[in-house]
């Protein structure tokens, strides 16, 4: 946390503090071989399943900002609501995008602009931006609403067998939760700290950015119609594809590697999906890429590997200390501290998360090294899978939002705010969606719905 929070590389933090912990634990025998056998093993596993999506998504991101795609879109959303909705222009905005597959980073690059716009206008306190752009980026849009392509439902999928449209009942109540009670927040907010004078705009900053550069938004909604439309049916088509293992050998090839779509088929009907809206994009966009493509490109690819190798970092740690003999102890108080395995669950990957500061990091973590456990009390209690999947979505998505976060920090960076200033509201939106995992619990376990 500390080396993360100072802005240090994960990539370098982690694996020195896993093998610092293999020092003092085990000896300096044991350092080099757990590094090359178990913490090299697993970041290479994670990188080789999910660096795709990490790639596809942000080539979609960066395609949808350089045709002016997704500027097109937050634009509508805010001169059609107004000044009177400023903050609920901002998340719908936001949400529109991240549910339909730009990441989260190019989310708040490019609903930035016209939330400090709209908040010019209506003299809103600028230090609710962030807060705003949380809400709308960050929460139920990345891991409650069934189909959402973000990295956090797709992971899921590897190790229930489930696809991304999982307990979508239960994940619309979630994120409705989510939704109003964050709203709620910001609004009470907003007349907490009164209107804000700002300073005079320049003539670049008045109005609604973009201008008449920008591409229709009827056309710009086109590349995430796309993306939903086709991982709907592909994860349908895998999902009744009659050959579960898939053997290479089948196409002529000398290895007995074999694919498995129990596994692999939420990672492959985004795979598709993202590729779809990408190529739709790329046309409907042509003529603004212009000598845009490689250095776009370019970028998208560094910040793909990057957030790949971050991530893929935190999980080769979390694999060396899920082995060591301390954390037999830890594991065994957290699947047994209570009897809902939900709960448990819940519980171990919101912790997690918040550890590592990464939803994605603590939530691979926490199901490699628990996710039997946590199946085999579902199988018991007759708690179908889904659950499990959307539980683990949710709970990923509650306290990695403290303050080393990486996203986090990026967000105050874009708006130039500190911690000081606006963190307070970004907490208040992660402690709401902690609530909300409990709340989906609960609601399964009065009325068992999925």
């Amino acid at each position: 946390m500390t080396v993360a929070y100072r802005g240090f590389s994960v990539v370098v933090g982690a694996p020195l503090c896993a093998l610092l912990a293999v020092l003092l634990a085990l000896g300096p025998k044991a350092v080099l071989p757990v590094f090359s056998g178990l913490f090299m093993t697993a970041m290479v596993k994670f990188i080789a399943l999910y660096l795709p999506v990490f790639l596809l998504g942000a080539l979609f991101g960066k395609m949808m900002e350089l045709t002016g795609a997704a500027a097109s879109i937050s634009s509508r959303i805010v001169a059609v609501l107004g000044e009177k909705h400023t903050i609920g222009a901002v998340v719908l905005a936001c949400a529109i995008l991240t549910y339909g597959g730009v990441s989260l980073f190019v989310v708040a690059f490019a609903v930035y602009p016209f939330a400090k716009a709209l908040f010019r206008d209506s003299k809103l306190p600028e230090r609710l931006i962030p807060g705003t752009i949380a809400l709308g980026s960050f929460t139920f849009t990345m891991d409650a609403l069934p189909g959402t392509p973000q990295i956090q439902n797709v992971i899921p999928t590897t190790f229930f067998g489930t696809d991304l449209y999982a307990a979508p009942t239960l994940g619309i109540c979630g994120a409705l939760f989510v939704l109003t009670t964050g709203m709620l927040y910001l609004e009470r907010r907003k007349r907490v700290l009164g209107p804000q004078e700002w300073e005079a705009a320049g003539e670049e900053e008045q109005g609604i950015p973009g201008g008449d550069n920008l591409p229709s938004a009827l056309l710009s909604f086109l590349p995430l119609f796309t993306v939903a439309g086709m991982n709907f049916y592909v994860s349908g088509f895998l999902k009744e594809y009659p050959q579960r293992k898939i053997p290479l050998s089948e196409f002529g090839l000398e290895s007995e590697a074999e694919v498995s779509l129990d596994k692999m088929g939420g990672i492959f009907s985004i795979e598709i999906a993202l590729v779809a809206g990408l190529l739709v994009a790329t046309i409907i966009g042509f003529k603004s890429l212009k000598g845009k493509v490689q250095e776009g490109t370019n970028k998208a690819v560094a910040g793909a590997m990057l957030a790949a190798l971050n991530t893929g970092s935190e999980y080769g740690f979390g694999a060396v200390i899920a082995a060591l003999p301390g954390f037999m102890l830890v594991k065994e108080k957290l699947v047994g501290a209570f009897s809902n395995p939900l709960i448990n669950e819940a519980v171990s990957v919101n912790l997690l998360a918040g550890i590592t500061g990464s939803a994605s990091g603590g939530m691979s973590i926490a199901l490699a090294a628990m996710a039997e456990n946590f199946k085999a009390a579902a199988t018991e209690a007759g708690i179908p899978f889904e659950v499990l999947h959307r539980v683990a979505s949710m709970a990923s998505g509650g306290m990695d939002t403290l303050p080393h976060n990486g996203a986090v920090i990026t967000l105050l960076m874009i708006t130039g705010m500190t911690h000081r200033q606006s963190y307070g509201d970004i907490f208040a939106i992660t402690c709401i969606k902690t609530m909300a995992v409990f709340v989906i619990i609960a609601l399964y376990t009065m009325f068992g719905i999925v």
